[in-house]
């Protein structure tokens, strides 16, 4: 566990005692507890003895449950505690619970849920806390808890004066039974102090800034040795034969190893191949590269980018299955005014964090330790104890912070590499790094979508038909034999719940087979849907004569909430469609204040144009306006960007702002360089010269963040950390069209303005 801890803290553990005395640290408990569809336990207890520590100096350490990979969740959580707690923010710290589902729930830290799901039984984590310090204290005095109240990080009893700290009541209060929740006393949102505020910086801030915090590839042990992999160049290939005989000429390699390739579908477990073993890292990718392997390609040998579109191309041009049907869409279609069709084509995408993949295992005396940047330790914990047939309950998983994930990271095939490595070396402590070259060429990649929209306009110009094909190899085919239809969960994404109210609407999804690792990447199949459809409705408002702003607030219609289920979405992120609808007006809201906040409809000058795009997805609405300006050599470049988010009440609102940037700057590379193919079934893309993020010359030179406010906090919150890419790249592509004409239909951009 991590608590702002030397990396000799971070290695060796936090032992219990010491000056941690009241609310204990996490324990371990009899009995997994069983858990509900919202990933928190059922029958969830507001324990504060699993989340708080307090020692004798007034120090409280919150334990953190989920993982810290740049979103701010290692502040955010302790923030809705601290408040609840009416804790001193300079005396809280924050420790990071291992993997431990029985004990702290659902850790897996992706679908932008960790407040959303968490934020409630935070609070009463802390109000339980502090009503036990107001127990202890009242009966030290002698007095009825109702005259003390906590206040400041102490206790007082007003009618003598007196006072307690909480590290001097924290022992007493640790002897307490918890309070039941239906007797705590939430605040009162209008007196928060730190949920809502600005003032509050990252606690992990000054160990990030000075190089003092640890990830996965600082993990340390005396003694440990290091290791890389060659895994087979194509997914579901495996070793013929291999020559380890100059791989171990090379100084400092001390092991080769083979690791037999996964049963299809994969899952989460590592593709095989051969693993070196050596002193150092450098020793080991020496020693790899020395390998001399003979592959079996496998049944993916052929697979190459171009082709496969052309199938997908073909496919969307066919019935398909229908996934939403309403009204009569051929009929209306055929008696439409005026016909308008498009495809749009986004490529595979790599999740790319800057952190690779890297984790360190050690198994000794039947136990097994893991250090991981993942974000699915438990995940993590059971897929190590089936892999290297050790009881889950003698594995732990140590979460280090994650030098970025973005979804990669919550498959833990390289832990488990790191574990077959240690087992081979009789338990010695192993790291496992993955090179930039390894991440790009064996990860879980986004998947890659053919979109095809087809629409029946009236005299008027506006929608009476709408057809939509969407045909993308689905992340299912990880987990079964290749379903070849997407999930779900990915219909849900942007594609069914579509909440325009087009009287004649249907959606079809084609077979897809999948010849890659699909996986999650942040935002997930939002993003192809968004990019098809949101570029669409500007092809639409052009072929009107309409403002693209005004047809799009038109074509979401006047402000109502939409069921979605009635749409066809059997999903909805997880969430309850009752407490969760589709509320139009607020997306009309974040639509009309991004276009307000860039200025939309002023004149611009030749070679520039405005773009929007607005975008339901993880419970929350986005809308993103962009700047374009397209010089005389066709290169792109973007003045400014704003985006508007309503993510319901907000907890920290300088990680939101945080996000929305991040957001921004991501969406841009995603729109103009970013792009995996796939060339006789291995990925052509090497590093980050051919694989292209933004860049500081390419970023937005301004980019300015609409938080829409909302002070009800009995309102659920929403998502955060993967909204705001959808609409990115649509408003690009929508505002290149009204600098230049030209009409971007596939991603990314790249050199399409100079053909």
């Amino acid at each position: 566990m991590i608590a702002n801890l030397s990396r000799r803290g971070l290695l060796g553990g936090i032992a219990a005692g010491g000056l941690v005395l009241g609310l204990g640290l996490p324990r371990a408990q009899a009995q997994p507890k069983a858990f509900g569809a919202d990933g928190m336990p059922n029958g969830w207890r507001d324990d504060p003895k699993l989340f708080v520590a307090i020692a004798e100096d007034g120090i409280v350490t919150v334990t953190c449950h989920r993982q810290e990979m740049g979103q701010g969740v290692r502040t955010s959580i302790p923030m809705v505690v601290a408040e609840e707690l009416e804790a001193d923010w300079a005396k809280i710290r924050v420790t990071q619970a291992p993997g431990d589902e029985g004990r702290f729930g659902n850790q897996d830290t992706d679908g932008s849920r960790s407040l959303r799901h968490f934020f409630t039984p935070m609070r009463h984590v802390g109000a339980a806390a502090r009503t036990m310090l107001e127990q202890a204290a009242a009966k030290q005095w002698g007095v009825p808890v109702g005259e003390v109240q906590a206040s400041n990080h102490a206790v007082q009893h007003k009618p003598s004066g007196r006072s307690l700290g909480f590290g001097e009541l924290a022992k007493a209060a640790a002897e307490l039974p918890v309070p039941d929740r239906a007797t705590l006393r939430l605040k009162d949102p209008a007196n928060f102090r730190l949920i809502g505020r600005d003032t509050v910086g990252l606690l992990d801030n000054r160990d990030i800034t000075t190089g003092r915090a640890i990830y996965g590839i600082d993990a340390r042990i005396e003694g440990m040795l290091h290791a890389v992999v060659a895994r087979p160049p194509v997914f579901g290939g495996k070793v013929t034969s291999f020559d380890a005989a100059e791989a171990m000429k090379v100084p400092g390699v001390v092991k080769v190893v083979a690791i037999d390739p996964p049963a299809i579908p994969s899952e989460f477990q590592p593709l095989g191949g051969i693993a070196v073993i050596a002193r150092n890292s450098w020793a080991a990718m020496q020693g790899r590269d020395r390998l001399k392997i003979t592959w079996d390609d496998g049944p993916h040998a052929a697979y190459s980018s171009d082709t496969y579109r052309a199938g997908l191309e073909a496919a969307v041009r066919q019935p398909a299955k229908v996934v939403r049907n309403a009204g009569d869409v051929d009929q209306a279609m055929g008696s439409a005014a005026k016909r308008v069709e498009a495809e749009y084509y986004i490529p595979h995408l790599a999740q790319t964090p800057l952190e690779p993949p890297a984790a360190l295992v050690r198994i000794a005396n039947g136990q097994c330790e893991a250090w991981a940047c993942t974000q699915a330790p438990q995940a993590t914990r059971t897929r190590l104890a089936e892999r290297l047939k050790i009881p889950e309950e003698k594995v732990t998983v140590h979460v280090t912070l994650l030098g970025g994930g973005f979804g990669r990271k919550s498959k833990p095939d390289y832990v488990l590499e790191a574990g077959l490595c240690s087992q081979a070396m009789d338990g010695a402590p192993v790291k496992l790094t993955w090179t930039r070259e390894d991440d790009l060429h064996h990860g879980y990649y986004h998947t890659v979508s053919v979109e095809r929209i087809e629409a029946g306009l009236d005299a008027g110009g506006k929608p009476v038909a709408w057809l939509h094909r969407s045909a993308a190899p689905t992340i299912g085919s990880i987990f079964a034999p290749d379903p070849k239809h997407e999930l779900p969960l990915e219909l849900g994404m942007g594609l069914v719940n579509t909440p325009f109210p087009i009287p004649n609407i249907r959606i079809e999804n084609p077979e897809a087979v999948a010849h890659a690792r699909i996986g999650w990447f942040r935002s997930v199949s939002n993003i192809p849907h968004a990019f098809a459809i949101q570029s669409f409705v500007a092809e639409l408002a052009h072929a009107a004569g309409r403002d693209p702003k005004d047809y799009l607030l038109e074509l979401i219609g006047p402000p109502r909430v939409v069921d979605p289920t009635s749409l066809g979405d059997a999903w909805n992120h997880g969430e309850d469609p009752q407490r969760y609808p589709i509320d139009t007006g607020r997306l009309r809201r974040v639509v009309e204040t991004a276009a307000q906040g860039i200025g939309w409809g002023r004149a611009m000058p030749a070679g520039s144009g405005l773009g929007i795009a607005g975008h339901y997805s993880f419970v929350s609405y986005v809308a993103v306006a962009v700047e374009v300006k397209v010089d005389d050599r066709g290169a792109l470049s973007f003045p400014r960007v704003d985006i508007a988010i309503d993510c319901g009440p907000q907890v920290n609102p300088e990680r939101i702002r945080s996000q929305m940037e991040g957001a921004v700057v991501m969406g841009v590379g995603l729109a103009t360089s970013a792009e995996v193919t796939f060339k006789d079934g291995r990925v052509q893309q090497n590093n980050f010269d051919a694989y292209e993020l933004t860049r500081i010359d390419t970023a937005p030179r301004e980019i300015r963040v609409h938080l829409l406010p909302s002070a009800d906090y009995g309102q659920p919150l929403g998502g955060v950390g993967e909204p705001g890419l959808p609409p990115v790249a649509p408003a690009i592509a929508n505002a290149v069209f009204a600098a230049s004409g030209k009409r971007i239909r596939q991603l990314p951009i790249r050199d399409q303005l100079t053909t």
